[in-house]
């Protein structure tokens, strides 16, 4: 396996939580995280709900800064995060947003503005990518999102459950391309709650559980594990 590109060392991440009246409560979304990404693998991250999977992702793209311990970049990286929750303004259009995407990846506005074209081919939005974000489905942003994600290429790609979206072509197209780009030695992270999509594209899994890495390593023996204790999607979706 090749050097580590990025290292979370002993990463923790709290936050407070408004309870009834004006009382709070800490909430520890991750505890003593330790892992290191590897270039060109694809590190699959794999856990129930509320295990802290998306706060992970967030906090390797910069969005989030850990509450204790660090995130070391070996060398200067460019990350891109592919969510539904975050990246784009709903009040701007969907070529708006290409371009300022493309931007945050560090191209210029003429190299953002010279992919376009690309971007509505893949995402197949035709005439509906000059209308405002805030008018998409949930399935044309992820469309939207994974074209400009599959365009600028960044050193680091976080997939946070986008490939479950749209309909079963885009699907398929979408996996095809996120194979194009592993072979091509993309570094990604993977969230997923499909066990099939994680075997299917991962070269290495993490379990998280409360917050916390329950099991890591070889992708089979993870998701046998994680399976065994009910977790997981049988079949995509």
């Amino acid at each position: 396996m090749s050097s580590a590109i990025l290292t979370l060392d002993s990463v923790d991440y709290r936050f407070r939580v408004r309870k009834k009246g004006f009382k709070f409560v800490n909430f520890q979304a991750l505890e003593d995280i330790c892992l290191s990404l590897h270039e060109g693998e694809t590190l699959g991250v794999i856990g129930d709900n509320g295990a802290g999977k998306s706060t992970l992702l967030k906090i390797i793209a910069g969005i989030l800064m850990p509450t204790r311990g660090k995130v070391v970049h070996h060398r200067e990286l460019s990350t891109s995060l592919l969510s539904l929750q975050i990246g784009f303004s709903p009040q701007l259009s969907g070529v708006d947003n290409a371009i300022m995407g493309g931007m945050l990846a560090g191209y210029s506005r003429r190299e953002a503005q010279s992919h376009l074209e690309e971007i509505i081919e893949f995402s197949e939005l035709g005439e509906r990518i000059y209308d405002p974000l805030k008018s998409y489905s949930s399935g044309m942003q992820a469309r939207l999102g994974f074209a400009v994600a599959m365009t600028v290429g960044p050193d680091i790609l976080l997939v946070d459950e986008v490939l479950g979206v749209g309909d079963a072509a885009f699907q398929a197209k979408s996996m095809a391309r996120m194979q194009e780009r592993m072979i091509s030695g993309q570094t990604v992270v993977f969230v997923s709650h499909s066990v099939p999509v994680v075997r299917q594209l991962c070269t290495r899994a993490v379990w998280l559980d409360q917050g916390r890495v329950h099991l890591s390593g070889d992708v089979e023996k993870v998701l046998e594990a994680y399976v065994a204790k009910g977790g997981g999607n049988a079949t995509n979706s």
